[in-house]
Formats: structure tokens, sequence, C-alpha cells
């Protein structure tokens, strides 16, 4: 190692045309500069410059070992330079992981990634959880509680659920009066029980667990079942909420409020990041808190 730095002063010397103004340029010393030249050519067992009180000039072997060394010198500054761009400009490719109902969100909180060239996005859009280090996955989209890991976890924020369902669903069921009515009503869901954790006026708390008659493994299912008068369900994605404010599916029990649900975003490492997933978790961080019904 000790060599290749003796390589790189000798670089700096001839580029410099004098030990004066290379020791200048390195903050040291001439004298501390001549010692490493000095040392340089007795591992060498040659002469690389010709000293004189004027000037320095390169012997043949000088010349020819200059070659060596400007190229290591510039390769490690194209080195240097590309690693600044990773860390200050996206670039490469960034893959993201987030449940299939996200699909929407990603598209628009990214949108602005759009003016790097060099980035290329590849969405991983799956209800099922992917392991970040086979998948080679920048960011992971989680909702809810997470498990212990060695992964790294940094909260976005949270979003607003509510329950709903469409008109024509509670023109024919009847609109429920008070959390307990909901268990006369079909859910759907994604397992077998809808857990509710409800909190309503007065600072009144309902926790309910209601048996799940239509299933579906994807929320992009879910809501057009809801959204076609199946059952009740919980509004969360942007598609849900979206229908909220358009009337395709209305509040029920307005004055009952769910818990918000908090998104993770989950990286699979812990030092400095990139660039490309700096910039992505900003972005995201910024749509949630923009997040509205």
């Amino acid at each position: 190692m000790e060599q290749y730095k003796r390589m790189a002063l000798f670089a700096e010397v001839v580029t410099a045309g004098s030990l004066s103004s290379a020791a200048r340029k390195l903050g040291m010393t001439p004298s501390a500069v001549s010692q490493h030249l000095r040392a340089l050519e007795a591992d060498l067992g040659l002469s690389l410059l010709h000293r004189s009180t004027r000037k320095l000039t390169l012997t043949e072997a000088g010349a020819r070992y200059f070659e060596g060394c400007a190229a290591m010198v510039a390769a490690a500054r194209s080195a240097e330079q590309a690693l600044a761009r990773h860390r200050d400009e996206p670039q490469g490719e960034l893959r993201i992981a987030a449940p299939i109902g996200f699909g929407g969100m990603l598209a628009q909180a990214l949108a602005p990634l759009q003016q790097y060239p060099k980035l290329s996005l590849c969405l991983l859009v799956d209800d099922a959880v992917v392991d970040l280090i086979d998948e080679r996955i920048d960011i992971a989209l989680r909702v809810g509680n997470l498990p212990d890991s060695s992964l790294v976890a940094r909260r976005l924020g949270s979003l607003p659920a509510q329950l709903c369902a469409a008109p024509s669903y509670l023109h024919q069921h009847g609109w429920p009066q008070q959390p307990q009515d909901l268990a006369q009503h079909v859910w759907l869901g994604t397992t077998s029980v809808r857990h509710l954790q409800l909190s309503g006026p007065g600072q009144s708390h309902v926790d309910m667990k209601m048996p799940v008659r239509i299933k579906a493994t994807q929320v992009t299912a879910l809501h057009a079942l809801c959204v076609a008068g199946w059952g009740l369900s919980i509004a969360v994605s942007k598609d849900d909420h979206n229908a909220l404010t358009n009337g395709s599916l209305v509040p029920v029990l307005p004055d009952w409020k769910l818990p918000d649900l908090v998104l993770h975003a989950v990286t699979p490492r812990r030092d400095e990041q990139p660039a490309k997933v700096r910039h992505a978790l900003a972005l995201l961080a910024e749509y949630v808190a923009n997040f509205a019904v």
C-alpha cells in the first residue's frame, strides 16, 4: 500500500514540475517528498528523475514508469468521481417491493425520480413478503407492526383507515348505527377474522372480532368486491380513499375511528445509503405525510 502512495506522489511531482510545487499541493515539506522519491527509487532499483537546482527531468525509466503511475492516479480519481455521483445523484437500478395495493401510490410518490436519466426503476408488487437480500431489494414497504430482524426499518408515517361499504350494499342490508350492528353484516378481508379496534364518542372503545365471509389474497380484489357491493371492508389504499371521495364507497360508522396503519420502509443496510435510496425514502415520506382521505 505504501508503494501505491509513493507512485501517486511521483506522478504528482512530475505533473507539478518541481518538488516544492508538489509539496505545496500535497501538504508536505519538500524534504519529505524527496525522501519518499528516494525510497521509491531504492525499491525499484532505478533512477526515475534527474535532479538539478533548476528543474527535474525524467529518466527513460522514469518516463515509462510515469505512464503507469499517471494511469493509476487517473483510475483512482475516476473511481472517486463515480462514487460521488452514486452518492449525490440517483443512478443505477432502484428495486422496491410493496404490497399490490400500493402500486399506484409508488407511481405517484416516485414520479419526481423521472428527472434522473441514469436511474432505472423495478417495482416488485406482491402481497407476499419477499427476501430483501435474495431479491436485491433496496426498499420494501411494510404495513403494521414489524417482527424483530436485522433489517433497518424507517417509519414513513401512518395511513388513515375507515370502515366503508358501497351504497348499494347499505341500501340492501341497512346502515349500522352502533358497533354491535357490525356483527350482522358481511365482511370482506384477507384472513378468516377481521379484528376491529374502534374509538368512539366520549373516549369509548370497542374491540371486536368479525368472521370474514368473503376473502381475497389481494387488496385490489377486496377493493373491487367492496365497490361491487359484496360487503363491508376497511379503506386503506389510495384506491379506497379515491372511491370514498367520488362516492363509490361511503363511510360506515363515521363517528367511530379505527387506528391508523403505520407504514414502514425497510432497507437491508445500516450504513450510508446511495442517493437513489435517499431520494426515494424522502419522496415516500412526503407522500405519506400528505396522504388524505
